[in-house]
This record gives structure tokens, C-alpha cells and sequence, in this order.
């Protein structure tokens, strides 16, 4: 059978147009047989005298290059392995870069990793002008550094201090950036950008455009800092200190990247920094942490492949929202939805709460509008969808409805019944509770059928979770309408059973739970939180405690204690202390103190006289302390798994890591079961249990898995 090719060619006037369009795929990618391709292109373009200049174009609307298939690396079976497949690349972009045929990389779309590094062999760089169209090396972000020339040609590009940043943080680059600090030469509209990319291959053809050019901004920090050994050594000593300070070196890959990019501007000879690239790249596609990081990415991806929607079940459009209560959660709700163009009923019980609501949606968007993702026409037409209300009047028209308003049950039953009335029989009505189980709020409703949970978490701009959360009675296009609109809005979306504290919030319950009974036992509230930041959660969890609000902590507390009893009793530090009348940050005073701008100044030592033990604290061990909260809440995940909270592990990793902070270097609950083993674990349960009755006995599903030898994920092969 006759493969389709991804790449086509065609010589228009003495240039070699080729356009990459890679089969049954959304995206391009490189793969063995892509670059196989682009290998054959090359070498016939080199040797054909009548062409003097080449073009690269992507068929795929919005996207250039993706980067390399990471499928391919789950084939790396040694360090070896991997280095070598990096110098493979090397040798290809390297006679793109040196070759007789000068190539123009014409980019409309997403560029990343080995998408840049492509275009950054070539001769020129050209960007469409689209929102679209952006730069970026997120290697680092699957645990690896740039493979293919990354770290060598990006700081002759942009500078030292400029690659850095790329290359440590992986962020995205867009186009008009990209071209204010020369990584690409030239933007244009996209209705030109062939016509052009053309015309720009003949010019280098003819010397009219120098190959070599630097397109640099030079000035004075620039010759200070990156064109002087000393200013270098300068900029590698503080991205070192930078680094281990963000990262709490958990994350080797973001020294091996400072290490590959020093290697670069070392005395010896050019070959050498690429040298260095492939042996770090080799390293660091062999670490734990990027086996970890490469789950996470194939777990989002199934995801999106597999939401939890009922088979069959199709979404209603949503062309419009309601959201009920302009508070901190509901003006979050509101500015992520009209930020992605969708207009927005804002509704409070008096024009005072609509109005600071409505600020507060505008101030979202303006960070935008800020950091310059926004035009101001955009944020203007953002800001402008929303409508604030005290009244019902246009809910008539809305297909779904967002409540956000305080957590309480008799509240959220009036509004439900008053919502209701005025709805069509067809809409959805959400609740956003993060631990009444839903089927109780839609005790109120008419249509519980249309009654679901949509748990954002906060701030809701910036958090990356939906957990959608519905009942045996939860109707299949509810589920499909909701799960569709939580991508639309840009969140990772997992679907979950009903419960007390649904998945995220019924694991943090007791790992929040155990750090109060640390403090019962006499533990110091600094040396909690540094244990468990340096377990790479970051915050620990009496900061969470402070920055939640331990009147809220303490309303969810309570109702997951009746829900699940003694394991979930609340400790007597956290009980005292809320009964004391402090609420934590807002407060300006709960566990830690704070000046009058809210800022912390230190641990309040005056709450230890508040409950037993009084100011003498105790020494506890680190390592008792990451123990003792670790395994409270991996326990519970397992228990959640057990009554089908959540679906698969993959589900309740995603909802840990995304909802609440679980380090993504250990890739989640039930990864981090597995990698201890899980035999491991349940000893260590039962070890706390002996001297903790009542918190720590293992899950039965946890005994079971002993018993039989068996792991939660395949132990090869793809990790979902």
C-alpha cells in the first residue's frame, strides 16, 4: 500500500517550494519517515543547478510545525539512543543550514520545538500575522531540553538573555515579538506570505539578502551582558540561581538546558556545543521526571479523546451563559467565558455587588490587554459581553447557567428554584460548589436531570481544571454540553461521579486534615509548608489554609467530616483557631501574619497559644511530615478509584496535578503509588495505622493490588 506523502514539492521559478501536510494528522510532526522525506527533498534540491533558493510552507491552517512525534521516544531505551536521534537531527538541520540552496521558513501558525528548530536552520524566517502564529521551545515542559540545534542557534538569534527565557520557561512567543527580537526576519499578511516567502529565497539566491545577518537588538545591556565573557558568566550564574530557587531542583532538565546553551559559547570548536546538546538531551530523556512529564502530555491527550461523556451523547450549542453571583469565583467564570467571545449574563441581588463584579471581569481581561495577548479593540469587545443584572430578565434565552454563589445549601436551592422558573425546559442550570454533592442541590430543581457540577478553581483564569461532576440522573447531553464548553473556555476538563468533595477535594480533605493534626502534635507551622514544598507541592498546606480562608476551610471540613467520619475529623489547631476569629489572609491574620497590604511577614507565633501545646514546638522530621500527608491523600485517591469517583488513575492524576498542585515531576497520585511500589505503600500504611488508628488503613483496593503485583499503569509501552 502506497503511503501518502507529507511533503509535497514544486518548483516555481527556480525555487523549490515544499509544502508539509502530514496525513490523518491535525498537526505536523516529525517522525522517522517525515524527516526520511524531507531528507530525499533536500538532497535532489541540492543537486538540481536549476533550483537556487527553496521555501517551507504547511498545508494545515494555524499550524506550521508541532515538533518532533514523542512517540518515537518511548523507543529510547538508553541515554545512547536518544543522543543519537539528537544528532541525527543535528546532521539534517545542518545541511539545511549550510547547504548550496538557501531555505525560507515561512510560518503561519504554531512553531514549536523542532518546528523552531527547523526554521532556525534556515536562511530567513518569515511570520504571518495572525493571532495564530507563535514560537516556542517547551521542551523543558516534557522533562528534555531542545534536541535539534535548539540550544545553539537560538541565542545567535535573540541573544543570550532572550533564548534563556524561551528556552527555560517554554513559553510562547508571538509574532510580533518574534519579530522585534530578531528570531524572525520579516511579518506579512498571510494572504501574501508565499508570494513573498518567493520572493525573499530568490533575493538570498542572488546575494541581495546576506545569509548571514544578525538581526540582534545591540544596546548597551546587550554588549554589558551577552557579548563578553564576563557579562555571560553573569547571566548563566543568576539563570542558575534562578532556576534552583523556581524549581527547588526537581527539575534537572532546566540546568542541562543552561548547561548546553553555556556549552555553546565555550572556547572549543562549534561542534562541541552540539556535542553537549545531545549527550544533556540523551540524559534527560532517561530521567524519572521526564517519564513523568511525557505521562501528563499523553494523559491530557486522551483526554481529549475521552472525556467521560456517555456514548453517543451529543452538546447543545452554547451561544450565551448566565452566571449567578459577581463575586471572586463568579467574575473568574464570567471573564474566562467572554474571552472567548461569549456573552455573559452577570447577575447579583443589588447593583453595588454587579458593579464590582464587573470591574473585577474587566481587571482579567486588562492583564491581557497588559502583557499585549489582547489588542485594546479586543479587550473592549470582550469587556463589552458582559451585561450586569439584578434582575432574571434574558435568562429566557440562556442554555446554560452558572451558579457561583455562596456555599450554602439553602442558598443554592433558592436560586436554583427562582433560576429554574424563568429558564427553558432544555437549559442546563451548573452548579460551581466545590463539596455539596449535587445531587443534594438538585433536590430544589424540577428537572434534576439538568442540574450538574462544574467545580472551577480559583483563580479560575489561571487554574487549568474543570471538574465536572455528575449524578446517576445527570442527562448524557448535559454532560456533553458542559464537558464542550469547559475546553471551549480553554480548561482541562475530567468528569466525575457525584460525592462529598467529588475527586480534587476529597484527596486534599485529609492531606489539609493531617497538617492540622501535625500541628496538634506539636509540629511548627513554617516547618509543615517547608516539607511539603520541598516535596514540590508550591505552597504548603497551611499557606493554602491562610490563602483559602479558614472560614472556608472550615465549612468544607465539616462536611466532609460528616461525610466520611473519623478520617476526616478536623484538627483541634485548625478548629481553635478558626474559632478564634481568624480567616487567614483576608483577614490579615491567621496562621501567618500580614501587614496591611496583605502581604505575609511570617508565621503569627501568637496562634500557638491557641490550642494545645502552646508556643514549644517539637522537631519533626521532614520525611515524617511528607509521609504522613502524602500518603493520607494518595490513600483517599485510591479509595475514589475504588467507588468510582473517578474513571481511570489517569483522570484522578490530571485532577491532582491541574486542581490542586500534586508536583508534576511525580506525575500524580497514582503514579507516585506505583513509582514508590505499591506493596511499599501499603506497608507504610500500615505503620501510620499502628500509630494513628482511624486515619491511615489502606484502601482495599490498594491490598488487593499487593497481593496480586500489580501497578496502576503498564509498566512499558505507552504510560495510558
Amino acid at each position: 500500500m502506497t503511503r501518502t506523502p507529507a511533503v509535497a514539492l514544486e518548483v516555481v521559478d527556480g525555487v523549490a517550494v515544499m509544502t508539509f501536510d502530514l496525513p490523518g494528522e491535525s498537526v505536523n510532526k516529525f517522525s522517522p519517515a517525515v524527516i526520511e522525506e524531507f531528507t530525499a527533498h533536500i538532497e535532489r534540491i541540492e543537486r538540481d543547478p536549476a533550483i537556487t533558493g527553496a521555501v517551507l510552507l504547511s498545508g494545515k491552517k494555524g499550524n506550521f510545525i508541532a515538533g518532533a512525534d514523542i512517540d518515537q521516544f518511548l523507543e529510547f531505551r538508553t541515554a545512547a539512543d536518544a543522543a543519537k536521534a539528537s544528532a541525527f537531527g543535528h546532521a539534517m538541520f545542518h545541511r539545511i543550514e549550510k547547504g548550496r540552496v538557501p531555505v525560507v521558513a515561512a510560518v503561519d501558525g504554531a512553531c514549536l520545538g523542532g518546528g523552531l528548530e527547523f526554521a532556525l536552520a534556515c536562511a530567513y524566517r518569515i511570520a504571518a500575522d495572525s493571532p495564530k502564529t507563535l514560537f516556542a521551545l517547551p521542551e523543558v515542559k516534557l522533562g528534555l531540553i531542545p534536541g535539534a540545534g535548539g540550544t545553539q542557534r537560538l541565542p545567535k538569534r535573540v541573544g543570550l538573555q532572550a533564548a534563556l527565557d524561551m528556552i527555560l520557561t517554554g513559553k510562547n512567543v508571538r509574532a510580533k515579538k518574534a519579530l522585534q527580537t530578531g528570531l524572525v526576519d520579516e511579518m506579512v499578511h498571510p494572504a501574501i506570505l508565499r508570494q513573498v516567502a518567493i520572493q525573499r529565497a530568490k533575493e538570498l539566491a542572488a546575494g541581495t539578502i546576506p545569509r548571514q545577518r544578525d538581526n540582534r537588538h545591540h544596546g548597551a545591556k546587550e554588549l554589558l551582558l551577552d557579548d563578553n565573557p564576563i557579562g555571560r558568566a553573569v547571566v548563566f550564574r543568576q539563570a542558575r540561581e534562578t532556576t534552583m530557587k523556581k524549581s527547588g531542583g526537581h527539575y534537572p532538565a532546566l540546568s542541562a538546558a543552561i548547561e548546553a546553551v553555556a556549552a555553546g559559547y565555550s572556547a572549543s570548536s562549534e561542534a562541541h556545543g552540539y556535542a553537549e546538546e545531545a549527550r544533556l538531551f540523551g540524559e534527560m530523556a532517561m530521567t524519572p521526571v521526564c517519564r513523568e512529564l511525557m505521562f501528563l502530555f499523553y494523559a491530557t491527550t486522551a483526554l481529549k479523546k475521552d472525556a467521560g461523556v456517555p456514548e453517543g451523547a451529543q452538546p447543545r450549542p452554547v451561544d450565551r451563559v448566565a452566571v449567578l453571583g459577581t463575586g471572586f469565583m463568579g467574575a473568574g467564570i464570567a471573564a474566562v467565558s467572554v474571552m472567548q467571545d461569549v456573552p455573559v449574563r452577570f447577575k447579583d441581588t443589588d447593583a453595588a455587588r454587579v458593579a464590582k463584579g464587573v470591574a473585577a471581569v474587566r481587571d482579567v481581561i486588562k492583564d491581557g490587554l497588559t502583557k499585549r495577548r489582547i489588542t485594546r479593540q479586543q479587550f473592549e469587545d470582550q469587556v463589552g459581553l458582559v451585561a450586569g443584572t439584578t434582575e432574571y430578565t434574558g435568562f429566557g434565552r440562556v442554555p446554560l447557567v452558572i451558579e457561583a454563589v455562596f456555599e450554602d445549601l439553602k442558598v443554592k436551592h433558592a436560586v436554583l428554584r427562582e433560576t429554574e422558573a424563568v429558564l427553558r425546559p432544555e437549559a442546563i442550570f451548573a452548579t460551581n460548589t466545590s463539596t455539596i454533592p449535587i445531587a443534594k442541590v438538585a433536590e430544589a430543581s424540577a428537572r434534576p436531570e439538568r442540574v450538574i457540577g462544574m467545580h472551577f478553581f480559583s483563580p479560575v483564569h489561571k487554574m487549568p481544571l474543570l471538574e465536572v461532576i455528575v449524578t446517576p440522573r445527570t442527562a448524557g447531553d448535559v454532560t456533553a454540553t458542559v464537558v464542550e464548553y469547559g475546553r471551549r473556555i480553554g480548561k482541562t476538563v475530567i468528569v466525575v461521579n457525584d460525592s462529598p468533595g467529588f475527586f480534587v477535594n476529597r484527596i486534599l480533605a485529609p492531606y489539609i486534615n493531617e497538617a492540622g493534626k501535625l500541628l496538634d502534635d506539636g509540629a511548627a507551622v513554617d516547618a509543615i509548608d517547608r516539607a511539603m514544598t520541598a516535596f514540590g507541592f508550591p505552597v504548603g498546606p497551611i499557606t493554602l489554609i491562610d490563602e483559602v480562608g479558614l472560614d472556608i476551610a472550615g465549612k468544607s471540613g465539616a462536611i466532609m467530616a460528616e461525610a466520611f467520619g473519623g478520617r476526616m475529623q478536623p484538627s483541634e489547631a485548625l478548629v481553635k483557631v478558626l474559632g478564634a476569629g481568624r480567616l487567614g489572609r483576608k483577614g490579615k491574620q491567621g496562621f501567618y501574619a500580614y501587614d496591611e497590604q496583605g502581604k505575609r511577614t511570617g508565621v503569627d507565633e501568637s496562634v500557638y497559644a491557641l490550642y494545645a501545646g502552646g508556643a514549644r514546638r517539637r522537631e519533626v522530621a521532614k520525611e515524617e511530615i511528607q509521609r504522613r500527608l502524602t500518603l493520607a491523600m494518595v490513600n483517599e485517591a485510591a479509595r475514589c478509584l475504588e467507588e468510582g469517583i473517578v474513571r481511570a488513575p489517569k483522570d484522578g492524576d490530571i485532577g491532582a496535578v491541574f486542581g490542586i498542585g500534586f508536583p508534576p515531576f511525580r506525575g500524580g497520585p497514582f503514579r507516585h503509588i506505583d513509582a514508590v511500589g505499591v506493596g511499599e505503600v501499603v506497608q507504610q500504611l500500615e505503620a501510620l495505622e499502628a500509630t494513628h488508628p482511624g486515619r491511615f488503613t489502606p484502601a482495599a483496593i490498594l491490598k488487593r493490588m499487593a497481593n496480586e503485583g500489580r501497578t496502576f499503569y503498564p509498566r512499558t509501552g505507552k504510560p495510558v
